[in-house]
């Protein structure tokens, strides 16, 4: 497994980064046990944030605890809109992860580039905290094309986190060159597309092309783990079979579809749209059982109720017309469950 350094942080970590979102969803023993595994397979870089409810107080329980704080990068993010919340976000993130300082501290899913004598005070609360030794490098996590260029080409973070995989437009794609030509880190979130890529082999040979890229792989499960875990000293390769099956991919998943980033949300019809506008894509990628159950059935209904404000069209980073989109992933549901299409 070959070493990424993320642009002037001089942070190097094997390519197989941690994104501790998911371990919210397990009880703390088993997290504890996967956190640990997974630095004793190799993994130092952990990703987490102050919205990923009990996550961090997990990794500090799980990592520092364990007495590796000196081995391990961690980088968590604030969603904070105001300099007040900023302070109690960076105050409650450093008493949770048990440290007394973040490596890489993340504004989380910006709308817009903070930068200096903007009004907003945002960015200076970074520099006041770097300053004080509580962060050591300013980042940056963005699920939108435009913010994202323009944090990159204002020189003010050394880290962009953005959703990147093997179905990444070229305009995403992009970004990285960007990144690697300012010298920037580049962080890439949901590399399995939120669920749409299935094979991990595939992803990963896919991110090895970048030399700047960190994945950071959503893991909640030990035998998920595992998979990352095997990649450490044989990485598939972007080649032959690999390279032919993600071409493939590509060109049935080219077009408008939801990424499930969920920017969209909240709706205010309560429809679940990061994952009921691509509820037929994951029928046809995830066993389609789990789908298919009175729950979703229910959720899926939620779209007839739909109020055409188009708030969701307003807010998609990728521009993507959301109510059609529901209305087409809605009939092609209830065909499948009236058996007139058939998938796995």
């Amino acid at each position: 497994m070959r070493q990424i350094t993320l642009g002037t942080t001089g942070i190097s970590a094997p390519q197989n980064g941690f994104g501790a979102l998911p371990i919210q969803r397990d009880d703390i023993e088993t997290s504890v046990k996967i956190l640990r595994k997974a630095y004793e397979g190799g993994i130092t870089f952990f990703d987490t944030a102050r919205a990923y409810s009990d996550s961090e107080e997990k990794l500090g329980k799980g990592l520092v605890e364990y007495g590796v704080r000196d081995k391990i990068y961690i980088a968590t993010k604030t969603a904070a809109k105001t300099p007040e919340d900023f302070w109690k976000d960076l105050e409650t993130s450093l008493n949770k992860l048990q440290t007394d300082h973040i490596d890489i501290y993340q504004f989380h899913m910006v709308s817009q580039c903070y930068k200096p004598g903007d009004g907003t005070g945002m960015y200076e609360c970074m520099l006041e905290a770097k300053a004080k030794g509580l962060i050591k490098h300013i980042g940056v996590t963005s699920h939108k094309l435009l913010v994202a260029r323009e944090c990159i080409e204002s020189g003010l973070y050394e880290t962009l986190q953005f959703p990147f995989s093997y179905l990444s437009s070229k305009r995403e794609i992009e970004l990285v060159k960007m990144c690697k030509e300012h010298n920037m880190g580049f962080i890439a979130m949901k590399g399995l597309a939120g669920g749409l890529i299935n094979r991990s082999d595939a992803a990963m040979a896919f991110m090895s092309q970048f030399d700047n890229v960190m994945p950071i792989w959503g893991i909640q499960r030990e035998s998920e783990l595992d998979e990352w875990l095997s990649y450490m000293d044989n990485t598939p390769e972007y080649s032959g079979e690999l390279e032919a099956f993600i071409m493939k991919e590509q060109k049935e998943l080219s077009g408008d579809f939801c990424r499930g980033c969920g920017y969209c949300m909240p709706c205010p019809a309560g429809i679940q749209i990061n994952n009921c506008a691509r509820m037929s894509l994951m029928l046809r990628r995830a066993p389609s059982e789990n789908w298919l159950n009175e729950y979703w059935q229910g959720e899926m209904a939620k779209i007839d109720e739909c109020l055409g404000c188009r708030a969701c069209t307003l807010k998609c980073p990728y521009e993507l017309n959301t109510p059609e989109l529901l209305r087409k992933n809605y009939e092609d549901y209830k065909k499948v469950l009236a058996g007139e299409v058939s998938v796995r």
